[in-house]
């Protein structure tokens, strides 16, 4: 586990976009970034920014391009830190510049202001069938194998994967998720806040020793957040972009 991360005032906090052509939103807003328009002190990716995106798969570089070639350009700038998601993963291989956090290394330990700080995609502690699943996924050898096949069929996996993504509903409220966030966590962790992506639920629950923040998936409302301490109350400030800026 990382511990060497500080989170700054004034950092942009965005989780869960699901970035594809279809959804030029983002684009958007990493293009105000890049343009200096908008200047974040710090740049926090929490995951599944891309709706398809898997290092050493190269074909699922080209619709992404433009996005990477940004990111790339602010991280040489500005520190930009990309916690791996279930959508986009082995980036180390994609992004130079970027600090990459992949699930292995989740939740991340960062330090606020002497607060205690955890990030997370949000699949770090999934059941057993789901991390086996993941670790295949991420599996080199599994990916090489994935890469060829998808080469001979005319990139028919890769192109049916990213059909089937983009016509999930990334926005659906789940009505057990307080319930739920209130078992899942125990005195395991030792912190002021514990934020995370991956539901999509954009809700704060305040658990005995710590407040829980679930993030807005920036691709159902382009919410964004930034850290601003507020008289010691809040740590995220939420934002929502418009591409009319």
């Amino acid at each position: 586990m990382f511990h060497s991360i500080e989170l700054r005032e004034g950092a942009y906090i965005i989780s869960d976009a699901h970035y594809s052509p279809e959804r030029p939103e983002l684009l958007a807003l990493i293009k105000a970034i890049h343009s200096k328009k908008l200047q974040p002190s710090q740049l926090i990716l929490m995951g599944d920014i891309f709706d398809a995106l898997f290092g050493l798969i190269e074909y699922t570089y080209e619709s992404n391009q433009e996005m990477i070639t940004l990111l790339e350009a602010i991280a040489q700038e500005i520190e930009v830190i990309y916690l791996e998601g279930n959508h986009d993963f082995n980036l180390k291989v994609v992004f130079q510049n970027i600090k990459i956090i992949p699930l292995s290394k989740q939740p991340l330990l960062c330090t606020y202001k002497e607060k205690k700080v955890y990030l997370a995609h949000g699949d770090f502690d999934a059941p057993f069938g789901y991390q086996l699943y993941t670790a295949l996924i991420r599996n080199p050898f599994v990916l090489f194998i994935l890469k060829y096949i998808d080469i001979v069929l005319n990139h028919r996996i890769i192109n049916g994967i990213e059909a089937h993504l983009e016509k999930k509903d990334d926005c659906k409220e789940l009505t057990w998720f307080e319930d739920f966030i209130q078992k899942r966590f125990d005195k395991r962790y030792v912190c002021d806040y514990f934020i995370e992506g991956h539901f999509h639920q954009n809700k704060s629950v305040q658990l005995s020793s710590f407040t829980y923040i679930n993030l807005a998936a920036f691709a159902c409302n382009q919410r964004y957040f930034i850290v601003k301490s507020m008289q010691d109350k809040e740590l995220l400030e939420e934002h929502q972009f418009s591409m009319e800026r």
